[in-house]
């Protein structure tokens, strides 16, 4: 049994493309397919996911600037049993025994029908040999901690009150921790989930979330601005 086989378990994906367009089509195309995604933009941006979350399969694109998705996988493959599928724009022999011998468990030519994406994916992770048990996805802000599954949000044992809009935000910003969201990107979520909104009302509200996760919000640690880009949920 696969983390993904526990009942009220969401497999959690790691989707590692340095195209911004395909990563994002691939990301939202997952999630409405029910797989938790998080999604790297290359190979160090999913290094610093890795020390920081669990995933349950990884799906790295093969020709990255910097470090390639063959050596990314080789290092996955040395320190876990999560398996990966790799993709590639190339179909040449060479390239799928590479990345067979890199440790990939299985190996998608692009371009490739996204359905075709989904039917490997749950054949990988129906015999992939993971844990039996569910284990629970944390992001650590200092002494609070985000249960990505529940949406809750904890500190000492208790759990944090959240707004709805609040927790409308934390599910965003943790899909891409460590990579920041756009003002105009939160307004049009906000606005989908919650009936029309602005940035302002953004500010407003990252203001307030802060107060919950900060012990200084003026000086913010965790849900941090980025300038000219938007705002970043950075986890320890």
């Amino acid at each position: 049994m696969t983390h993904a086989d526990v009942p009220g378990h969401q497999a959690h994906v790691l989707l590692v493309d340095d195209d911004e367009r395909i990563r994002s089509l691939l990301q939202k195309f997952l999630m409405r397919n029910g797989y938790l995604t998080t999604a790297a933009r290359d190979s160090d941006h999913a290094r610093r996911l890795l020390a920081g979350l669990d995933f349950d399969i990884a799906i790295l694109d093969v020709m990255m600037p910097g470090d390639n998705g063959f050596i990314l996988c080789a290092e996955i493959r040395e320190t876990r049993d999560m398996p990966v599928l790799l993709l590639t724009a190339k179909g040449e022999t060479s390239d799928r025994i590479t990345g067979l011998e890199a440790g990939a468990d299985d190996y998608l030519p692009k371009p490739f029908e996204p359905k075709e994406l989904l039917l490997r994916l749950k054949a990988i992770l129906r015999r992939a040999p993971q844990a039996a048990h569910a284990v629970p996805k944390m992001l650590h802000l200092g002494p609070i901690r985000y249960d990505l599954e529940r949406g809750e949000l904890w500190q000492d044992g208790a759990l944090v009150r959240l707004t709805a809009t609040e927790t409308i935000l934390m599910r965003i910003f943790a899909e891409t921790p460590h990579e920041a969201v756009s003002r105009g990107t939160l307004v049009e979520r906000l606005g989908r989930d919650e009936g029309g909104t602005n940035e302002r009302a953004v500010d407003v509200q990252i203001t307030r979330l802060r107060r919950k996760l900060e012990r200084d919000p003026k000086q913010p640690r965790y849900l941090q601005t980025v300038r000219g880009e938007g705002y970043m949920l950075a986890p320890d």
